[in-house]
């Protein structure tokens, strides 16, 4: 049996103040999904010898570069040499060859806060919990068609905002969701905690989630025609095509609006 993995990345705001200004209306959490031995024998060593081909100056094991998506896009320390656009599109290119090459399943639940307080007018529960009991529950299913168990690990956003999505997980473990029950989550579960990891940890799941997430929240506010908005940029774009065309979870028909790109309520 395989042992999976789900690394978890956030993206957007998860409090409930300033609704009206677009940047606090969402929040988005993507879950990647891994096959540990794939995350040994090929994710990591594919992202090191990245780093080490573009960035060897500043990479070493004692203090490894840790590939951040807006730091990337920004060009800043120590990705300052992707100013360059001759070594940008090289870079890129190389990158896109390894989202499409990796064996990866991806999920994005992202939540509308304003249509939630206008459809509900209250909150059951922490933006976080409606967000994570979705990808718990695609995440769930999926393993259990297989017969295989995994975890979970998430980006650390600092005391807080950890706690918050602990006790979300804990919850969902302990009692369920409306349409998975704690029995399966805990039969497919192999722990009942949340693993949360810093990324400067050099975690290559986490890593790989983050150059993932942001696309991924664009591209599924596009395809739900909940905003105006559209993928940031034509490399994103190109980000969003792969998932769209591999990597998204998706139904038996194939459709991925729903199942690997969700939106709430």
């Amino acid at each position: 049996m395989s042992k999976y993995r789900m690394y978890i990345d956030e993206v957007g705001d998860p409090g409930l103040h300033s609704l009206d200004d677009e940047r606090h209306r969402y929040l988005s959490l993507t879950g990647v999904i891994i096959d540990l031995d794939h995350v040994s024998e090929f994710v990591h060593p594919q992202l090191e010898s990245l780093k080490q081909q573009f960035f060897g100056n500043h990479h070493h094991p004692d203090s490894p570069i840790v590939l951040h998506r807006k730091e990337l896009v920004n060009g800043v320390r120590p990705f300052e040499s992707l100013r360059n656009d001759e070594l940008r599109e090289k870079f890129n290119a190389t990158l896109l060859d390894f989202l499409l090459t990796a064996d990866y399943q991806v999920a994005t639940v992202v939540i509308d806060k304003v249509e939630h307080v206008e459809r509900y007018r209250t909150w059951r529960f922490d933006p976080y919990h409606y967000c994570l009991a979705v990808l718990a529950e695609r995440y769930v299913l999926w393993l259990d068609r297989r017969g295989q168990q995994g975890d979970v690990m998430a980006e650390s956003r600092g005391g807080k905002e950890d706690m918050r999505l602990k006790k979300s997980f804990n919850l969902l473990f302990n009692t369920g969701t409306d349409y998975v029950g704690a029995d399966k989550i805990q039969r497919t579960l192999s722990s009942s905690q949340l693993k949360v990891k810093k990324k400067d940890n050099n975690i290559a799941g986490l890593q790989l989630a983050d150059l993932l997430a942001h696309p991924s929240f664009k591209n599924t506010l596009t395809k739900s025609s909940k905003s105006n908005t559209t993928v940031s940029n034509a490399f994103g774009a190109k980000i969003a095509d792969i998932l769209e065309s591999k990597k998204y979870l998706r139904n038996a028909s194939g459709k991925t609006l729903g199942w690997g790109a969700k939106i709430l309520p």
